[in-house]
């Protein structure tokens, strides 16, 4: 059995506002907003956010600095995006 999401939740409410209780709808309206709040985030499955936990607290990241990183990577990898070029007077931390 699926859950329906906030959207679907809402959309119900508003077609029988007058049956729903007021702490429903209180519910409801805190969950759109932080929805809203959140939209520019990306859902992944369970198993991928378990990762990006996990592997976000290693690195002393945060979740979207990571994606951010992730992707960056990919995309300098498979050449859709140029490559950083380090100067040989920048600072760099020591490892290879």
């Amino acid at each position: 059995m699926t859950t329906p999401d906030t959207a679907t939740l809402l959309e119900d409410a508003a077609d029988r506002i007058a049956d729903i209780s007021r702490a429903d709808l209180q519910i409801m309206l805190r969950r759109a907003a932080l929805r809203l709040r959140n939209a520019g985030t990306v859902s992944m499955e369970d198993d991928v956010e378990d990762a990006l936990r996990d592997l976000a607290g290693e690195l002393g990241k945060t979740r979207n600095d990571l994606i951010r990183f992730i992707v960056r990577e990919w995309m300098e990898k498979n050449i859709y995006l140029p490559v950083h070029n380090v100067n040989e007077d920048s600072d760099v931390d020591g490892t290879a």
